[in-house]
């Protein structure tokens, strides 16, 4: 019951992080990657120890490809430039090497401008059509729950609160591309999409013990008002929800420390995800149930 009781304060927490994500998407928006914008990425090595970034901008300079240099690990660099040919690669491999030191390619990658238009169109897309999925299954699975709130308004509660899951990592990586240059790329899209899944799914197990309860409700005509039915059945499966993100929380942040460059960024977005969904779940979504209810009766 503090939960719901003390709902207002949870409004206010997840309005300050989805207006403050609005904010930065907008002054700064996220830094697309090769993926959406076309480009070429290469990974390199230098097994004796990396030269400094000043020693690569010089000899890359030749070739007018307004580069990005971004270290990786302890002996690498991650360079991001405009498409190049597989030649203008050999190029380019051959002449920062022309100072004696040995380079290994990690990973090559070009990607042409329409094809990183259609892959954002299509991640715009996917994002749609996967929340449009959701609105549909949650108005189907509780479409004999229709007091004190109808099945529908379910379903719009819970795309309220995946809107506050998506927004979140949004808005970091938003800070993160202004500040450190990172870049989100397909596997971003492919975490917020992940992210949508684990949080609905926390969001319909606190509805459907909602919705049992209510059966009870009925069934034994108990007296409970439905903001402490709603209480009750957050308390039912609050360890539930914690324990199951906390276990998938872990792995992650494993993969985040001990994985490859490019799985970093990915985790990383699933951490910050999975937190904001297990904290939507339980202090946004179902609260609002009860928040509605209220406005129903007034």
């Amino acid at each position: 019951m503090f939960i719901v009781t003390h709902r207002k304060f949870f409004y206010i927490v997840s309005g300050a992080l989805m207006i403050a994500s609005l904010v930065v998407l907008i002054m700064w928006g996220l830094n697309l990657g090769i993926d959406f914008k076309g480009g070429s990425l290469l990974e390199i090595e230098y097994p004796a120890g990396r030269p400094e970034v000043s020693v690569l901008r010089t000899a890359l300079a030749p070739f007018n490809l307004t580069e990005s240099i971004r270290p990786t690990g302890d002996k690498g660099y991650i360079i991001r430039m405009k498409t190049i040919t597989e030649s203008e690669r050999a190029a380019l491999i051959a002449k920062i090497t022309a100072n004696g030191q040995k380079v290994d390619q990690k990973r090559f990658d070009s990607v042409g401008p329409l094809l990183g238009r259609e892959a954002l169109h299509k991640s715009y897309l996917s994002i749609f059509f996967v929340i449009v999925c959701i609105v549909l299954f949650i108005t189907f699975a509780f479409r004999k729950v229709s007091e004190p709130v109808s099945s529908w308004k379910y379903g719009l509660i819970a795309i309220f609160a995946l809107l506050h899951d998506v927004l979140v990592p949004a808005g970091v990586f938003a800070i993160l591309g202004h500040f450190a240059g990172v870049e989100v790329d397909t596997l971003f899209v492919t975490a917020l999409l992940v992210i949508l899944g684990f949080s609905i799914h926390d969001t319909i197990v606190v509805f459907d013990r909602v919705r049992e309860n209510l059966k009870h409700r009925f069934d034994h005509r108990d007296k409970k008002t439905f903001e402490e039915i709603v209480g009750s059945s957050i308390s039912q499966t609050f360890t539930r929800s914690i324990n199951t993100s906390l276990t998938t929380l872990l792995a992650l942040i494993v993969l985040y420390f001990v994985g490859g460059e490019t799985t970093r960024y990915f985790s990383l977005a699933l951490i910050i995800g999975i937190i904001t969904g297990t904290y939507s779940s339980i202090f946004l979504g179902s609260p609002l149930l009860v928040t509605v209810e209220k406005w129903q009766k007034k």
